[in-house]
């Protein structure tokens, strides 16, 4: 335990930049590490991207085919033994659920790697929260998670969200947008208090910076009124204040608001606009609908109103905007509520985490061709309960 504690104070003291010679310094003298990777996912949550070398000379590894994308996709830490004799420890770099990468670790032997385990995928863990912290000091590790450039509306999306996982033991998450390295203004944020989690799922008009911009505005608005403690109806009712005083109706918002209760499962739902929900019950899927009401910004003061909605524990929510649910296929039929249906029973095994991810390949097939047309946007909710 003195070794964690070595390693734990080592990554804490170390420049926002320095995280990856930190760890691998004290992994070395501590727990005789004979090399030390740290791998980031890229945005699109296709390739690890390593750290150590900026601009990228060394080769990304792929997140489904590889050791490191094992333990990353499972998040469980994968020994795996080199012909050499050789242990190569993979260990998932997340911070509450939020999956970022992987800390890859060459030790002595299998042995030596079984025995200290635990104490390592604790070091990772550690470097994941530093990971997130020194992101505000450093572009290090936002430069080192794109396998391409990002488009500047996309830059813009990205900074937006709240993450692309998160774990607690009432629910689990997972989100992902599509293309990545493009998105216009798909959006989807969340927060948790003790007895709640508020999720918005947004589906922006317009391209590229306009956007994006209007999405800011919106999800800005939104979480300024939800801080202030307002609830539900009234912070759409803000928000559509603020989006049509700067666009006058021009330009416009759909979302979809809810507010679960942590300890009963109940939910209070605004309907805004175009976004989907699908719940997976006892092997049936469903779309579940809500009475639709106008977008935020489409005219002055709307009110709003909340419906309710009720989670069991075992449900699976799965949220989607209309890139996804309306693409067509090369012969012209809509991916729908049939396709999505068989995407979800088809990933039902999958962590929360995963399924986005799954369902954006099966849309990709759908599609024929692998350029979007339009934002896609997916969204995970596993409900558990209390």
């Amino acid at each position: 335990m003195n070794r964690f504690v070595t390693a734990e104070r080592a990554l804490r003291t170390a420049a926002p930049h320095e995280l990856l010679d930190a760890v691998r310094r004290v992994l070395v003298e501590q727990y005789a590490a004979e090399s030390v990777e740290l791998f980031l996912a890229d945005y699109g949550l296709s390739v690890l991207q390593p750290v150590s070398v900026l601009p990228h000379t060394t080769d990304p590894v792929p997140v489904h085919s590889s050791p490191a994308g094992r333990a990353f996709g499972a998040q469980e830490p994968y020994v795996e033994s080199a012909p050499d004799g050789r242990a190569r420890t993979h260990l998932p770099v997340t911070v509450r659920g939020d999956r970022l990468g992987v800390l890859t670790v060459t030790l002595a032997d299998a042995e030596h790697a079984r025995k200290h385990l635990d104490e390592l995928a604790d070091v990772a863990q550690v470097l994941a929260h530093e990971v997130v912290v020194a992101e505000r000091d450093t572009d290090l590790y936002l430069q080192a998670r794109r396998r391409d450039r990002l488009t500047l509306a996309a830059e813009m999306q990205w900074q937006l969200l709240p993450g692309r996982s998160c774990t607690r033991p009432e629910y689990e998450l997972g989100a992902q947008l599509e293309p990545a390295y493009a998105i216009f203004g798909d959006n989807f944020d969340w927060s948790a208090t003790a007895d709640s989690l508020t999720l918005y799922v947004t589906n922006g008009m317009g391209e590229g910076t306009e956007a994006s911009l209007l999405t800011n505005l919106a999800v800005n608005a939104l979480r300024n009124a939800r801080r202030a403690g307002l609830p539900l109806a009234d912070q759409a009712a803000l928000a559509d204040q603020a989006v049509y005083a700067h666009y006058r109706g021009r330009s416009y918002l759909s979302v979809l608001m809810l507010d679960f209760e942590l300890a009963t499962g109940r939910a209070r739902v605004v309907d805004a606009g175009s976004p989907q929900m699908l719940r997976l019950r006892g092997g049936t899927v469903e779309r579940v609908g809500f009475d639709a009401q106008l977008p935020l910004g489409m005219f002055e003061e709307t009110d709003y109103v909340t419906q309710e909605f009720q989670a069991e524990p075992g449900d699976r929510l799965l949220f989607v905007s209309d890139g996804v649910y309306a693409v067509a296929s090369p012969e012209g039929k809509a991916y729908g509520d049939e396709a999505l249906t068989r995407a979800i029973h088809a990933t039902r095994l999958l962590p929360a985490a995963e399924v986005p991810r799954a369902v954006l390949r099966e849309l990709t097939g759908h599609r024929g061709r692998p350029a979007p047309d339009d934002d896609a946007l997916v969204v995970c909710l596993d409900w558990h309960g209390r």
